[in-house]
């Protein structure tokens, strides 16, 4: 049902379409283009604005996770090159000798001398919240901080974690189970190193970062409002423990971490089941496994384009207007001398081949008004040449009806009959009577220019047996035509002349034995005739220059009366060739279009 409604309102608009005049149809062409024009104008002005906003706006967001990104990666590393610092201090070297040597007794000096060290670390660096030194001989904290000895070191997951990992590494963020104030922090395990760089005793250090302080510093240049930032490892699962993303969040869909790449930094649209996103992420050194990722509605990027839209709306509307004005009188004006061609074309109708086009300009308006002129001085000329053409050819009709009426041998024929009739031959006399009546009807063939190849055959057969009797002994002929080709349709006359050309020409020194053969055969599309004899032959060069330039000898008449007549039937369409046999006979071929019984396409009323 909706197809057939389409087709009808394509139908209708068409119907609209085609009613319109040519001023309204090139009226509404120059709305329709300026209109595209100012459109496709507006649309490549806002697909550049948009392009090079998305631009910036990738480099901007880009250069803000970027620098959020260092300056978190600067003071993780910082607090790596305390916790360095913490082992290189006296109080730690003692640790680590007491531990190698499993000596306890200067435990609690020891961790007197450490509270220093750790006041001038946490003092350096306030996001540390807390220090623990696990050793097998006791641990090592700040005294600001109460110590859960529920739980041990080398009983924790951090111990586990260390020596599946066999180095230091960064936790994400984790409820502190080390000291009584449960702290969310982010923690760094290392193990202890002793003057020459060597790990040994299993001493451990591990600093708590305060993960809300973490989140701030996190945050300082990632206040924009139209923005969401994560700091994220490569699966998607959040490094703060007090910043989890629900499970819709886009940090959690496979296809986005999949496009997170190992590159340290990049960018990325992504776009999920509701709207796009531009994405920038930027690793950090110390730990590559964590990034802060930025991402941004491609929406909301976009929102400042909406200034652009509406004034390249404003524009197109106010083209629209001016077009309207223009159009119209530029149609008016473009449209003149055509009404004026239309005016001249109207007395041609009632034919007055007089008028002429007039015009000062010469554009293509006045071209076509030139052309018109000459048109009709072409016109009046074939107009001549059609009438001298249907004179010629009813003069080529009336010669070769004469041709065919020989009067000598119209003359012959009478006296032969009369000769057979005094001799009481009355039988042949009837004969010929009777060939010589068919003959003229079969000429006549009621006033029509194309006969059936049958009635063609008739008539020849006619013709020849006047001939026979005339000329007893003299000749015989044989005819090979294929049956289906005897409902063609020839010009009358045609093959008969040829055969006349034969008898007067090919057997005139000639007692007996002469032979005639007339082959018919398709040839594709065409119909392919063949007289040929074994008589004295002919000259071919010199009948064809006769035929191309008539002259007032009478031989050669038949052929040049034939080829005439086929050239006024079929132009270009027909081919005559002239030529001997092997036998040194005349050999006469002709080509013409194959025409069915009912097909009058090509006949010519006299």
């Amino acid at each position: 049902m909706t197809r057939i409604q389409t087709n009808i309102r394509r139908i209708m608009v068409q119907k609209f379409f085609y009613s319109l005049s040519l001023k309204h149809r090139i009226w509404l062409a120059f709305v329709i283009l300026i209109m595209f024009g100012i459109t496709a104008t507006g649309s490549i002005s806002y697909l550049i604005a948009s392009k090079e906003i998305q631009s910036n706006a990738l480099k901007s967001s880009q250069d803000t996770v970027n620098q959020s990104a260092q300056i978190v990666n600067e003071r993780l590393k910082n607090i790596g090159i305390a916790v360095r610092a913490l082992m290189f201090s006296d109080p730690f070297k003692q640790v680590m000798t007491d531990a190698q040597n499993n000596d306890s007794s200067r435990y609690y000096k020891t961790w007197t001398s450490l509270q220093a060290v750790f006041s001038q670390v946490k003092f350096n660096d306030s996001m540390i919240d807390s220090i623990l030194i696990a050793s097998p001989i006791g641990d090592y904290y700040h005294t600001s901080n109460v110590r859960n000895t529920s739980l041990s070191f080398y009983d924790s997951d951090l111990y586990d974690q260390f020596k599946e990992l066999k180095h230091g590494f960064w936790t994400k963020g984790h409820e502190d189970s080390f000291f009584m104030d449960k702290q969310p922090v982010i923690s760094l395990v290392v193990e202890g190193v002793n003057d020459m760089g060597e790990m040994t005793s299993d001493v451990y250090v591990v600093i708590n970062i305060k993960e809300d302080d973490l989140l701030d510093l996190f945050m300082e240049n990632l206040s924009t409002t139209d923005k969401q930032y994560y700091f994220i490892d490569s699966a998607g699962a959040n490094v703060n423990l007090a910043h989890t993303a629900d499970d819709r969040s886009l940090t959690k869909q496979p296809e986005f971490i999949r496009q997170l790449k190992e590159e340290m930094t990049g960018s990325f649209f992504y776009r999920d089941s509701k709207k796009d996103y531009l994405v920038n992420y930027s690793r950090l050194d110390v730990k590559e496994d964590w990034m802060i990722v930025g991402i941004q509605s491609r929406g909301e990027l976009l929102a400042k384009l909406n200034g652009i839209k509406k004034a390249t709306s404003y524009v197109i509307l106010g083209f629209m207007v001016l077009s309207l004005f223009i159009a119209s009188r530029l149609s008016d004006l473009l449209l003149r001398p055509l009404f004026r061609l239309h005016k001249l074309m109207k007395r041609v109708e009632e034919n007055d081949l007089s008028v002429r086009f007039e015009s000062d300009y010469k554009d293509e308006v006045s071209q076509v008004g030139f052309r018109f002129n000459r048109m009709l001085d072409e016109i009046k000329q074939l107009i001549n040449d059609v009438k001298q053409r249907e004179k010629e050819k009813r003069k080529a009709e009336i010669k070769a009806l004469s041709a065919q009426m020989d009067p000598h041998f119209f003359y012959n024929t009478l006296n032969t009959i009369y000769c057979k009739s005094v001799l009481g031959e009355n039988q042949d006399v009837n004969e010929m009577i009777l060939a010589l009546s068919q003959m003229f009807q079969l000429s006549l063939s009621g006033g029509r220019d194309l006969i059936t190849l049958n009635d063609e055959l008739d008539h020849v057969r006619q013709y020849l047996a006047i001939q026979q009797m005339s000329y007893e002994d003299l000749f015989v002929c044989h005819i090979d035509v294929q049956p289906e080709l005897l409902d063609n349709k020839i010009p009358k006359i045609i093959v008969q002349p040829l055969v006349e050309n034969s008898i007067l020409h090919g057997f005139q020194d000639r007692m007996s034995g002469g032979e005639i053969h007339i082959y018919a055969r398709a040839d594709e599309d065409r119909l392919y005739l063949k007289v040929e004899d074994n008589g004295a032959g002919l000259q071919p060069e010199s009948i064809k220059a006769d035929i191309m330039n008539p002259t007032t000898h009478k031989e050669g008449y038949a052929l040049r009366n034939v080829y005439h007549r086929l050239q006024l039937y079929y132009g270009d369409q027909q081919r005559m060739e002239i030529s001997n046999n092997d036998e040194g006979g005349a050999r006469i071929e002709l080509w013409i279009p194959r025409q069915g019984e009912g097909d009058e396409s090509n006949e010519t009323n006299g």
